[in-house]
């Protein structure tokens, strides 16, 4: 599932659902790599 993610105030990454942390933020996979953010 695509699920976008914001990593500061004006960048989002857009990517595959990889798993939800404890503290609310989520972690996808673009590529290889990678980003845990709040998600949108």
């Amino acid at each position: 599932m695509l699920t976008t993610v914001l990593l500061g105030k004006y960048i989002s990454v857009q990517g595959i659902f990889v798993r939800a942390l404890d503290n609310g933020r989520i972690v996808v996979r673009v590529g290889t790599r990678n980003f845990v953010g709040t998600p949108v």
